[in-house]
């Protein structure tokens, strides 16, 4: 399995603080069948900057330290991006780190409560330049909670989204969990990933979500996720399904 979205990187963020948390972390993920790990620490989110060549600079050595301990994980540099006014500019300076070696593909974080005004804007911009934004947890975010249909609107022009795996699994509540299921049910996700942070509160949980979704959808939906993330870690094009509208789900117990 590939995880394209991954805080393993010690010291640089809220994910692994020491190179020990890093080794368990790396340790349960092999544990889950994981192969490969697209590093994402945070960036320009008003807490955490983690430039391009940083982040290059951290994974190599992460990646050494691996090795030399026999642990078969394969690393590859990544960036999760807070959306921000200022993002064209910053990949123009070489600041941004995209998913594939040919610049095609960003991961971009939206603010947890809002959608910023220029953000359809900025989207166009990327797509002009033949960038496709991928929303990263949008089920995370208040707006699209609120309004999951709102996704489809960026889906609609272009961006792709990320789910995250406990998202799925109801480890951030059933509220979340509902809409992660609705927008899968929509074709509005076509990554899964752990965007995990440790090895007790926020781990992997990236097979459990794929047996999870098997069961839910289908063996084929879940190739098709397993296949996205190796195409856009390649550069590859992929073809997204066609998406519907958010089917409302109720939930016995809520409200």
């Amino acid at each position: 399995m590939i995880d394209l979205h991954c805080h393993i990187l010690p010291g640089v963020d809220d994910g692994a603080q020491t190179l020990e948390d890093s080794i368990a972390m790396a340790h349960a993920a092999v544990a889950e069948g994981i192969t490969h790990i697209l590093v994402t620490p945070h960036h320009n989110n008003g807490r955490y900057f983690n430039k391009r060549e940083d982040i290059i600079d951290k994974m190599k050595a992460l990646q050494l330290e691996f090795e030399e301990r026999q642990i078969p994980l394969t690393l590859f540099p990544g960036q999760e991006v807070r959306i921000t006014g200022e993002l064209i500019e910053s990949i123009q300076k070489g600041d941004i780190q995209f998913v594939d070696e040919e610049q095609q593909y960003l991961l971009i974080e939206f603010p947890t409560m809002t959608i910023p005004q220029f953000s359809e804007e900025l989207f166009f911009q990327l797509n002009k330049s033949k960038i496709t934004p991928i929303i990263v947890h949008p089920e995370r975010n208040q707006v699209f909670i609120d309004n999951p249909d709102r996704l489809g609107t960026f889906i609609e022009r272009g961006a792709l989204a990320q789910l995250t795996a406990g998202s799925y699994l109801g480890y951030f509540g059933k509220k979340i969990e509902k809409i992660s299921k609705q927008m899968v049910e929509a074709n509005l996700i076509h990554i899964i990933a752990s965007d995990a942070h440790n090895v007790t509160t926020r781990t992997f949980h990236l097979k459990e979500a794929y047996a999870k979704l098997e069961k839910n959808v289908g063996i084929e939906k879940v190739a098709v996720y397993k296949q996205h993330a190796k195409d856009l870690i390649n550069g590859e094009t992929i073809s997204p399904f066609p998406i519907s509208k958010v089917k409302k789900h109720k939930f016995l117990g809520l409200f």
